[in-house]
């Protein structure tokens, strides 16, 4: 298994929020993505998603790129970023492996 990253394992939200932010995106479209992307399982607040980029951008997972129109403030994944989800990916497909392989019906 991959090495581990001190931001590991993410929270729900900042693997969706990860994810979502592979493309450039302000606030509410990330709100938007996160929900679509999650199947429903993770709505975040305006609130609950301003603090989640505030904390990723000041872990470098994320930064801001512009603000195109002036008002919203729109952000992207950093490459670190992108390493950090790849590493969570790892480890989720490491367990459910695991899970698969133990014989039981976790799976």
């Amino acid at each position: 298994m991959a090495s581990r990253d001190k931001h590991l394992p993410l929270t729900e939200t900042a693997f969706y929020t990860l994810l979502a932010l592979r493309q450039p995106a302000h606030g509410y479209l990330v709100m938007q993505k996160v929900k679509e992307l999650s199947g429903g399982a993770v709505s975040m607040a305006a609130g609950t998603m301003y603090g989640a980029l505030d904390n990723l951008q000041r872990q470098g997972l994320i930064c801001q790129v512009g603000s195109p129109d002036g008002r919203r403030k729109t952000y992207q994944i950093t490459p670190y970023g992108s390493e950090v989800l790849e590493l969570d990916v790892r480890r989720i497909e490491h367990m459910a492996r695991a899970a698969r392989e133990s014989g039981g019906d976790h799976a």
